[in-house]
């Protein structure tokens, strides 16, 4: 069976380069197995989850190349997650709490004062029907806890091998709100349960979490998917990454011209055994990335060294995957251009600066008159082709004596207005003679 696996995002914000990491983790895994991928939109928080935000996801992950098989949204499926609820409650796993947050509060603080952990101690299974009613009488409504057995639970995780969680170490956790809206875990179980989620691959911040959920998963499903833990994007300096770090949303990453596989590649690369690098397709990248080989230690996101790759990603990029956003640039010539610029771009967009020194108009930069009028009364006839640049600047090196950085460099300044630049090997049959030899006589053109 063809693995199934979700990535599930809140609408409540834009998604940034830690959000990254696991969607990509998901989708690579998808690729590689031959299996489904499906964007889950945990949207049970009314208040802060909104369309603009999920439809802003979804741009997103379209960008960075992640193309969801299914789409589903929490919010069109409260009926299945109270026919859950009302499951747990026939089993007796599911209880009534009337507790404040401030009469919780405080309990932990007493807690902490003996020495014991904070833990909830189940106070609410001791209520009578009588106090119930008394609490129900004064306006309380209760939340609701999800009742754990307290037993080790274990598995085999895809990325961090064997793991377990004592359950007798943690508090029965809240799966319903007083006001009757359902915290992450309960839909999060019965979504992977009703839509075949096989495999689960997520952030290590939710180990924790798993034990509970296995506990479900036993009583609401058929089976237990897989897990997989892996480690969180930091930025380069370790600190964690949110929401608020605005300039790390994958849009603003797509603001500043960085090509997606270049963010992909280091937002699963990093952090794992194998060498940073970039890598042209996700195909590709499915074949690199193993989960098992993920590294236990935070990946630090350098913003420098997303830069670099972005640039050695494009020197190494084939027309085919840009030639349609050359041409949206406006910018022609075909392969030709693009491979006598392509080593000299670090944005795709700075490909337009070249065009214009082809194209022109350019204002030419003489220096040395003499030189520049016996270059020109040897510049050779069309057709020019790759040859043309060496056959040149032999005959001008045999007519002046000039040689090195004497000879090439005045020959620039006049030809495109610049010190560096793509080699004009490749540049000058683009330039062409015409406007070559304008301006060599000091023309812009």
């Amino acid at each position: 069976m063809a693995p199934v696996v979700r990535f599930a995002p809140s609408p409540t914000g834009r998604l940034h380069i830690g959000n990254a990491r696991p969607a990509l983790l998901n989708w690579l895994h998808a690729l590689a197995t031959g299996g489904t991928f499906i964007l889950r939109f945990d949207d049970t928080d009314r208040e802060r989850s909104t369309e603009e935000f999920a439809r802003a996801i979804a741009d997103d992950l379209h960008w960075l190349g992640v193309d969801p098989h299914r789409t589903v949204r929490q919010s069109d499926r409260f009926a299945i997650y109270d026919a859950a609820a009302d499951r747990l409650r026939a089993l007796g796993r599911l209880y009534p709490c009337y507790e404040t947050e401030d009469e919780l509060e405080r309990r932990r603080k007493r807690q902490a004062a003996r020495g014991l952990p904070p833990i909830y101690d189940r106070a609410a299974l001791k209520l009578t029907a009588e106090e119930k009613a008394a609490f129900e009488a004064e306006g309380r409504k209760p939340h609701w806890r999800f009742l754990l057995d307290h037993e080790t639970v274990a598995w085999d995780d895809l990325v961090r091998g064997p793991s377990h969680i004592d359950c007798a170490s943690l508090s029965d956790p809240v799966l319903i709100r007083a006001d009757g809206t359902y915290l992450y875990t309960l839909p999060s179980v019965v979504d992977d349960v009703d839509l075949g989620v096989t495999d689960v691959i997520r952030g290590e911040d939710h180990v924790t979490n798993t034990a509970v959920q296995i506990q479900l998963f036993r009583l609401l499903g058929d089976g237990v998917p897989r897990f997989g833990h892996h480690n969180l994007l930091t930025t380069a300096g370790g600190e964690g990454l949110s929401k608020r770090l605005g300039h790390l949303s994958l849009s603003s990453l797509r603001e500043r011209g960085l090509e997606p596989m270049a963010v992909a590649s280091l937002a699963v690369l990093v952090g794992s055994s194998e060498a940073v690098r970039p890598v042209g397709t996700m195909a590709e990248l499915a074949g690199i990335v193993k989960l098992d080989r993920l590294s236990r230690a935070p990946a630090k996101f350098d913003e420098a060294e997303l830069d670099g790759l972005n640039a050695r990603l494009l020197h190494e990029t084939p027309y085919a995957a840009v030639a349609g956003r050359l041409a949206a640039l406006g910018i022609g010539d075909g392969e030709a251009f693009w491979l006598a610029v392509r080593g000299n771009v670090e944005r795709l967009a700075q490909a337009s600066e070249w065009w214009t020194v082809v194209t022109g108009p350019v204002e030419p930069v003489i220096e040395e008159h003499g030189f520049i009028e016996a270059a020109a009364a040897l510049l050779p006839p069309e057709p020019w082709g790759p040859d043309t640049w060496a056959a040149w600047t032999d005959a001008v090196k045999a007519a002046t004596g000039a040689k090195g950085r004497a000879l090439f460099m005045p020959l620039r300044l006049a030809l495109t207005g610049l010190a560096h630049g793509p080699e004009l090997k490749a540049l000058l049959p683009l330039i062409g003679r015409a406007r070559a030899l304008s301006r060599l006589k000091g023309e812009i053109a």
